[in-house]
């Protein structure tokens, strides 16, 4: 069976229906509690480190855990006065998952583009997991 529409051309696609920032629009909102980062690549790619303050939410679970109505619900996605900025490796991930969630009704989401790969090349801040674990723990 022929694929008929290859993944570039659902990337494109979801780039041209969904919210993008660029790294640095998103290194200026880092701080910004209106603004929650999403980190949505598979758990043995945050060993690399991740952004500072960002929430991990596997790519495979992501949907799941937005709908109010599934029991992988995480109430954090009901927020609706946050905004959330997904970012994968690369940018293709997250606009893919950005407009998944858009269809299935969020408004409230974006997704950076370029991912994690043209952060670090940016230079811009990023914390490993113990960093960031130590971080949560000073705030309970």
């Amino acid at each position: 069976m022929p694929i008929t529409k290859g993944y570039q051309q659902l990337v494109a696609e979801a780039m041209a229906q969904v919210t993008t920032y660029s790294v640095e629009e998103v290194r200026a909102r880092l701080h910004d509690p209106q603004v929650q980062i999403v980190d949505i690549r598979d758990i043995r790619e945050l060993a690399q480190g991740t952004l500072p303050g960002a929430y991990h939410a596997s790519r495979g679970m992501l949907e799941f855990w937005v709908d109010p109505a599934s029991p992988y619900h995480k109430p954090l996605f009901a927020d609706e006065s946050r905004q959330f900025i997904l970012f994968c490796g690369a940018g293709w991930r997250s606009a893919l998952a950005a407009k998944s969630l858009q269809d299935m009704g969020m408004q409230n989401v974006a997704h950076m583009d370029g991912g994690y790969g043209d952060w670090v090349k940016a230079g811009a801040p990023t914390e490993t997991l113990e960093e960031q674990k130590a971080q949560r723990e000073k705030k309970h």
